[in-house]
C-alpha cells in the first residue's frame, strides 16, 4: 500500500465491525467505518468493511461499489476479490470476507 497503515490498529477495527454488524449497531458500525476511511484514505479494509456493512442493511448497489473501491485500492486485497465474487452473482451465499481469514474457499 501507498501510506504506511499501523496493521496492528487496522487488524484490531476488523473484530470491532464485526461484531457490531453481527449485532446490527448499523448506525454506529457506519460512524467507525467512516472515520477509519477519512483516517486512511489509501487502505482497502475500511471500503471492504463498508461494503459489508451495506449489504447487510440490504443495499447492494452501494456494497459493490465500497467492495470495487476497496479492490481498485489493493488489487491482491483477497477479501475484496472474494466479496466482488461472492455478491455478484444470483447464486450468492452471501458469505462475506471481513478479513483474509474469511477467504479460504477462493481458488
Amino acid at each position: 500500500m501507498a501510506q504506511n497503515i499501523p496493521r496492528e490498529r487496522i487488524m484490531a477495527f476488523i473484530p470491532k465491525v464485526r461484531e457490531m454488524i453481527r449485532y446490527k449497531n448499523y448506525s454506529e458500525c457506519e460512524n467507525l467505518i467512516a472515520s477509519y476511511m477519512t483516517e486512511y484514505p489509501h487502505a482497502p479494509e475500511p471500503h471492504n468493511l463498508m461494503g459489508v456493512l451495506l449489504e447487510s442493511m440490504g443495499d447492494h448497489p452501494a456494497g459493490m461499489k465500497h467492495f470495487r473501491a476497496a479492490w481498485s485500492l489493493d488489487p491482491t486485497y483477497l477479501p475484496a476479490r472474494h466479496n466482488l465474487e461472492h455478491f455478484s452473482t444470483f447464486f450468492s451465499k452471501r458469505n462475506c470476507a471481513y478479513d483474509e481469514s474469511d477467504c479460504r474457499t477462493i481458488s
